[in-house]
């Protein structure tokens, strides 16, 4: 492999190769992926079901937890195959469809989150014109526009990807196959793929955090000119939800990509609390946070 070639499979190395923890590993992945995705399948049908809930926020908050089942399903679950069966072996094919499913739903996740911040932003900022700005059509077509763009972008990526050789070793030390673990094994990372990788991350994550920034420097200094407490309050309640997600989604994301190449333990960690932990907390902050999905919840469940 040291003359450059195109491998068949890949030796996916998690937690540094840790053995003896695979008991509590298997167990915290699983509880972990079931109650993601029983909490977010939850949202979704309260959301269908309750007529109170057919307005845009709810809608992308719909999304979201879509979105996220997808996330824990494109990684967990070949993860927890792997534990189970100790066959730590990824064809080519595996893993570029893991790499390619996985770049599709975290670039949705990151122009779903700054959509949630624009619906923040006209709730807030502009309410009389509020409908009219984010109308079902409207809405049915930025939901349509995401999903176009992320398969769009994530096939270029992908491309790129896809075509170079690897002359270093075919282990990955990182528990799915990803960009950065990826582009370790490769000899012909070129100038052009760093070029498109690092502009997609400031177009994907970069531009979406800094205009969710600066929407909400425009939707607090509009609460902070409310005249009544009331009303600050009830604004404040609106956002903080999202605001608590984008943070924690955005803090870990950012972290993991960060990291010194060398420190796979912490690489893993970070990569783990953004791909697994993030999606099952989301619907459970939105739930918490939110009085109208407290009131649907227990009409439902009542």
């Amino acid at each position: 492999m040291k003359n450059g070639t195109s491998v068949q499979y890949f030796y996916i190395l998690p937690f540094s190769g840790e053995t003896r923890s695979k008991p509590f590993i298997t167990a915290f992945f699983f509880l972990i992926y079931v109650v993601g995705v029983l909490i977010n399948s939850s949202i979704i049908t309260v959301i269908c079901l309750e007529v109170q809930l057919h307005k845009p926020m709810y809608l992308f908050i719909c999304n979201l937890s879509i979105v996220d089942i997808f996330y824990t399903s494109v990684t967990v679950p070949k993860l927890l195959h792997m534990l189970l069966s100790g066959n730590h072996i990824v064809s080519s094919a595996q893993c570029y469809t893991q790499l390619y499913s996985f770049f599709l739903v975290a670039m949705v996740e990151e122009i779903l989150l700054f959509v949630m911040a624009y619906d923040r932003y006209v709730a807030i900022c502009n309410p009389l014109h509020y409908h009219q700005i984010l109308s079902r059509r409207n809405c049915s077509l930025i939901t349509i526009g995401i999903w176009v763009v992320g398969f769009s972008n994530s096939f270029m990526v992908f491309s790129l990807l896809i075509n170079m050789s690897s002359c270093h070793s075919n282990i990955i030390h990182q528990f799915f196959c990803d960009a950065k673990s990826l582009t370790k094994t490769n000899c012909t990372t070129t100038q052009i793929f760093s070029v498109v990788f690092n502009t997609e991350i400031l177009i994907f994550a970069g531009i979406p955090i800094m205009c969710t920034f600066i929407t909400y420097v425009n939707i607090f200094s509009v609460i902070f000119k409310m005249k009544t407490k009331e009303s600050r309050k009830k604004a404040f309640s609106t956002c903080s939800s999202h605001v608590t997600v984008v943070g924690i989604y955005y803090g870990a994301g950012f972290v993991g990509y960060l990291i010194p190449p060398y420190s796979d333990v912490l690489d893993s960690v970070f990569n783990i609390i953004y791909t697994t932990i993030v999606p099952m907390i989301n619907p459970i902050i939105y739930s918490l946070q939110n009085s109208a999905m407290q009131s649907a919840w227990l009409g439902i469940f009542r």
